[in-house]
C-alpha cells in the first residue's frame, strides 16, 4: 500500500470530502487539472516540503567551490536527515525513490536526470509540464515521467540556460543552449509556446561515435570509410548535407578524428558541440544579444576573425546564413581542409541552399559568380539520409567538378541506390550498401601534393575484402 492509500485510510472520510476542494486548488495553480492517465504525484506535497527544508540549510553550499562528490554526500545526506524528521510513514522502496527524486531536483535536472542517465534515450521532448516524449532506436514514445508543474519546468530551463551565459524570459522566450556534455538543447516559453514551456535535448554519447561505430551502426562501408579519412588527411574542404537530426555533427565528429594532430584547429558554432580529441583546438562559440539588445556576436564574425588566428583548418558547425560566404571566402584563399555541414536534402539541393545563404549576405554578386565560388571551395560532399526505420545511412559521397556553362557539375563518388525488386536487398533493406561508382574522382592529385595517395584499384566497382571494423589508426596507411 502506497503513501497516498494509507493516508486515505488513517485520516478517513474527512480526507475524501475534502480531496477534491484540494485537487482543485491544485489544478488552479498549475492552470489545469491533472490529467485521468497521468495522476496526481501523491508525494509532491512532501517533497516540497523536504526540498524546500534543504534548500534553507543548504543554500550557500551549493555554491561553494567543493567538488562534486563532497557535494553530492552533503545533499544525499541532508535530503535523507529532513525526510526522517518528516516522519511521514513510506516503505523502504518509497523513501529510496524520494531520496533520489529530491536529489535530482537540487543537483540535476529534476524528472530528466533518469532519461539524461539512460544511453538508449537520444532525444527527450518536453511538450508540457506533464507531457515528456523520448526517442529510441529512432522511435518516438511517451515517457511516464513527470514535472509537478511548469514552474517547476521553467526552473529547470533557467537552470540549464543560465549554466552556459543565456537566458530566457518573456523579453527572450526561445533560446538554443546545451548541457555539460555537450547534449544540444532547446528551449521556447510562452507567449510564443501556448500550451506551456517546451524543451527539446538532443542527448550526445558520453564517448563520441568514431568511425568504426558508424561502421558498425551500417551507416557507412568500411571502403566509403577509408575515402573519407583519405580526403581529410589530403586536406579535401567537405561539405556535409542532411536534414534534420540525420547525424551531421555526429559524422563531423568522427570524420575529424581523421585531422592529424600537428594541426592548428578552429571550431565555431552556435552552441558549443563538437568533440574534437586533437590537442591543438580553439573553441568558438557566437553568443546572442543581452537583455538590452546589445553585445550580439555571429557566427560570421567569428569566421572572420578565425582568419587571423593562423588555423590549418576552420570547422563551422553549421552554416545557415550570412557567413556562408565568408566560409567560401576562407576556404578560397588557403585554408583547405575546412569541414562544415548544411541542412539539404540531396547534394544538389545543398548547392542550391549554398547560393540562397550567400544571397542573404546582401552582397550584389551575379549567379554565376557564386556559383564558381562554390565549385572551387567545395571539393566533397557528403549527404546523409535518415530513414523511416529510424536508421541513419550516408547516402552518396560526390565530387564537385568544375561549372559547365551556368550549372555546377557533380560526379558521384559512392552511391548507395534504393533495392530494386530484383535484387535480394528488396523488403529487407530500405537502402542497398554504399558502393563505388566505378568513377574516379578528379582530386586525387590535390590529396597527393598532401602525402595521401590511394591504390590505382580502389575505385573499382568489384574491390571487395577491405575489413568490416578499421580502427582511426588503421585509415593511415594511404602511400
Amino acid at each position: 500500500m502506497g503513501l497516498h492509500d494509507r493516508i486515505r485510510g488513517e485520516n478517513g472520510d474527512a480526507a475524501n470530502e475534502e480531496q477534491p476542494t484540494a485537487l482543485a486548488a491544485g489544478g488552479a495553480a498549475i492552470g489545469e487539472a491533472p490529467k485521468p492517465d497521468q495522476p496526481a504525484d501523491p508525494y509532491a506535497e512532501l517533497k516540497t516540503r523536504v526540498h524546500h527544508a534543504c534548500i534553507a540549510k543548504l543554500g550557500p553550499h551549493l555554491f561553494t567551490t567543493e567538488t562534486n562528490e563532497n557535494l553530492n554526500e552533503r545533499v544525499l545526506r541532508e535530503v535523507t536527515e529532513q525526510l526522517a524528521l518528516d516522519r511521514t510513514p513510506l516503505t523502504r522502496e518509497e523513501r529510496r525513490r524520494i531520496v533520489r527524486e529530491i536529489t535530482d531536483d537540487i543537483l540535476g535536472y529534476g524528472p530528466l536526470e533518469p532519461l539524461l542517465r539512460d544511453d538508449t534515450v537520444t532525444e527527450v521532448m518536453v511538450n508540457n509540464y506533464d507531457r515528456i516524449f523520448i526517442e529510441r532506436d529512432g522511435k518516438l514514445e511517451r515517457s511516464t515521467t513527470t514535472f509537478a508543474d511548469n514552474a517547476h519546468l521553467l526552473r529547470i530551463i533557467d537552470k540549464i540556460v543560465s549554466q552556459v551565459g543565456r537566458r530566457i524570459d518573456e523579453s527572450s522566450p526561445m533560446v538554443d543552449a546545451r548541457l555539460p556534455d555537450g547534449s544540444r538543447v532547446n528551449a521556447i516559453i510562452p507567449p510564443l509556446s501556448l500550451r506551456g514551456p517546451t524543451l527539446t535535448i538532443r542527448k550526445f554519447s558520453r564517448d563520441p561515435y568514431t568511425m568504426d561505430d558508424l561502421i558498425s551502426f551500417g551507416t557507412v562501408t568500411p571502403k566509403a570509410a577509408q575515402f573519407l579519412a583519405a580526403c581529410t588527411r589530403g586536406k579535401l574542404n567537405v561539405l556535409i548535407t542532411g536534414g534534420t537530426g540525420t547525424g551531421k555533427t555526429t559524422t563531423l565528429n568522427a570524420i575529424s578524428a581523421f585531422v592529424p594532430g600537428d594541426e592548428r584547429i578552429v571550431t565555431i558554432e552556435d552552441a558549443a558541440e563538437l568533440q574534437l580529441q586533437q590537442e591543438h583546438v580553439i573553441t568558438l562559440e557566437s553568443r546572442p544579444p543581452n537583455i538590452e539588445g546589445q553585445g550580439e556576436i555571429r557566427i560570421r564574425e567569428l569566421v572572420r576573425n578565425s582568419l587571423r588566428m593562423r588555423p590549418d583548418r576552420i570547422i563551422v558547425g553549421e552554416v545557415r546564413g550570412a557567413e556562408t560566404l565568408d566560409m567560401l571566402q576562407a576556404m578560397n584563399t588557403g585554408h583547405e581542409g575546412s569541414l562544415t555541414t548544411i541542412h539539404a536534402n540531396s547534394p544538389r539541393d545543398a548547392l542550391s541552399r549554398l547560393e540562397t545563404l550567400v544571397l542573404t549576405a546582401g552582397v550584389d554578386l551575379p549567379l554565376r559568380a557564386i556559383r564558381e565560388q562554390i565549385s572551387s571551395a567545395f571539393d566533397l560532399l557528403v549527404q546523409i539520409t535518415r530513414l523511416v526505420d529510424g536508421s541513419r545511412r550516408i547516402s552518396h559521397i560526390t565530387e564537385v567538378l568544375r561549372m559547365e556553362s551556368e550549372v555546377i557539375t557533380l560526379q558521384d563518388i559512392f552511391h548507395a541506390k534504393p533495392p530494386d525488386e530484383d535484387t535480394a536487398f528488396a523488403g529487407t533493406r530500405l537502402l542497398s550498401p554504399l558502393t563505388s561508382t566505378g568513377l574516379k574522382p578528379h582530386f586525387l592529385d590535390k590529396m597527393a601534393a598532401h602525402g595521401v595517395a590511394l591504390q590505382p584499384n580502389f575505385f573499382d566497382e568489384d574491390q571487395s575484402g577491405y575489413r568490416s571494423t578499421l580502427a582511426v589508426a588503421n585509415f593511415g596507411g594511404f602511400s
